[in-house]
């Protein structure tokens, strides 16, 4: 297929969602990522919305892109302003954007209710608008606002829209989903109908979420002969967000074989995601196809079993062309091929029905029926096997710890101290530490004194902590189980402990977290030595 443009607009409609709000600096730092990775074109912001996307465009000029073009939004002139005294033009060319893309009215009922003008006006304002900006050297992308709605209460004049935006010189038509209702099969059929009216015109798509349609709207709309397709990173945008380029891009390049400048570096897909959710301050969304982390888990044993013999069996991609891994999850819908797989990650090689494989799983259900979870807790189900399989050595013993919280009054803030007593090396140590929280003393009490014995626990990260308590109709007696994300700047590991009482089970996760840590440096050192 023919190469396909990508438009990113995580800038300026991915700012519009909830909970996201770039800085200059992030919106630098994104605009650069972006670039290295191989967008087209980067849509920067709203020139005339407000001063800090105009003191972005001014920072970049200072920036040089290796390839993306940059462009500036905005509208075409307002009813009745002549284009060179509209001040959203204005901001447009003084944002110095090589690349303006402004949006016009496609539905009569934006026209004559929400601009309150004349539909003859509405195409003057389009026509002017490009023909202004052409007229000062810029590359013009026209985005028809409502264009499918507009097209289905009155096709003609939607087309004529976009006849006025072509005639005035624009150098891309892009047809817009903008309420994100239209089904797929709308999208198609009118998508062809725009590029029979006119061919040799660049023509794009640009859909929201609103229907969950729209990464399928937009695929469908290059199988109709769309050649420039606009969304923004992790699908982020105004409501439900916009089309996830995330998703588009390998159903482009992997399932659609079209050509894409970001061909080559789609294996920094995962990458691209995860940092844009950084910078972006979300939360990974797990479940996302092709960069989540749940994207290639598998958990059912006969999935595994196939997935062991022959991956695309049930993966439609291999994980890797994204920068993605498959992982195998521990729960009681585990099979052999599922401990096999896991433990062979651990170096340990298996037959299917070894008695240590059916020792372990014996362990793994009594533990999960009695709460335990392991999807997220890899490092405590490799810590289990090292147990069942009787070769585990503890790096220290617990013989007892207390957490006391004190608040003095209503006005004070709370303070917690935890006191533990440990073994290491048969050499019992006594310390005490304080945080803000039981969690957080236990933890900082436990580095305390390990930290003479293994120095390198210093570089372990408390991540995130998760508590979920399992049977809520029986109030504080329920059983409460305890996740703990961990990482050391090298690895990442998930722990999970168990217990009627939190603060037990959040010194459960808590261990295994050390224990882990100092697992894997003992892993490392006898490589090395090997």
């Amino acid at each position: 297929m023919d190469k396909v443009i990508v438009y990113d607009t995580t800038l300026r409609d991915g700012a519009q969602g909830e909970g996201i709000n770039f800085s200059v600096p992030a919106k630098i730092r994104v605009a650069r990522c972006l670039d290295e990775f191989g967008i087209d074109y980067l849509e920067g912001g709203f020139a005339a919305s407000n001063p800090k996307d105009m003191e972005f465009f001014e920072a970049m000029r200072s920036v040089p892109l290796k390839h993306a073009r940059l462009a500036a939004f905005g509208s075409t002139r307002r009813a009745g302003v002549a284009a060179a005294q509209d001040a959203g033009l204005a901001a447009i060319l003084k944002s110095g954007a090589p690349v303006a893309t402004i949006f016009g009215k496609s539905w009569l009922l934006h026209v004559e209710k929400v601009l309150k003008t004349t539909p003859e006006e509405n195409l003057a304002m389009i026509a002017d608008s490009v023909r202004y900006l052409k007229k000062h050297g810029k590359e013009v992308v026209y985005d028809a606002e409502h264009f499918f709605d507009g097209y289905l209460d009155d096709p003609d004049y939607a087309m004529r829209t976009l006849a006025a935006a072509a005639e005035a010189g624009a150098d891309a038509l892009v047809p817009c989903d903008t309420n994100g209702g239209r089904l797929t099969s709308e999208v198609a059929e009118i998508m062809a109908a725009v590029a029979a009216r006119f061919p040799g015109v660049p023509i794009g798509i640009h859909t929201h979420n609103d229907s969950e349609l729209a990464v399928a709207n937009s695929l469908a709309a290059v199988q109709a002969g769309a050649r420039m397709v606009q969304g923004t990173i992790n699908g982020y945008g105004e409501r439900t967000g916009n089309a996830n380029l995330c998703s588009i891009i390998p159903g482009l390049a992997l399932k659609l074989g079209c050509a894409l400048t970001c061909k080559p570096h789609l294996d920094q897909l995962r990458r691209v995601s995860v940092l844009l959710d950084e910078i972006a301050d979300q939360r990974p969304l797990k479940s996302r196809p092709y960069v989540g982390e749940s994207a290639f888990a598998h958990k059912a044993g006969m999935h595994v079993d196939a997935v062991g013999k022959v991956s695309r069996s049930f993966e439609h991609v291999a994980p890797e062309a994204v920068g993605n891994e498959r992982r195998i999850l521990m729960s009681e819908l585990s099979g052999a091929s599922n401990v096999r797989l896991k433990t062979g990650e651990m170096g340990l090689v298996f037959q299917k029905d070894s008695p240590e494989v059916k020792d372990v799983l014996r362990k793994l259900e009594h533990l999960e029926k009695n709460g335990y979870a392991f999807e997220s807790a890899d490092a405590s189900f490799k810590l289990l096997v090292q147990k069942v399989l009787k070769k585990h050595v503890p790096f220290f013993e617990l013989q007892g710890f207390s957490v006391v919280v004190q608040k003095a009054d209503a006005a004070s803030k709370a303070t917690t101290t935890a006191t533990i007593k440990v073994s290491v090396n048969g050499q019992a140590e006594l310390t005490a530490g304080e945080g803000d929280g039981p969690v957080d003393a236990l933890n900082n009490a436990l580095r305390k004194v390990l930290r003479r014995f293994y120095p390198a626990i210093d570089s372990v990260v408390l991540e995130d902590y998760h508590v979920r308590i399992l049977d809520p109709e029986t109030a504080t007696q329920a059983t409460t189980r305890v996740l703990i994300d961990s990482s050391d700047g090298h690895d990442r590991w998930g722990t999970v402990g168990v217990s009627g009482n939190i603060i037990e089970a959040s010194w459960e996760a808590l261990v295994d977290s050390v224990e882990y840590k100092l697992f894997l440096d003992e892993q490392r050192r006898q490589a090395g030595e090997k």
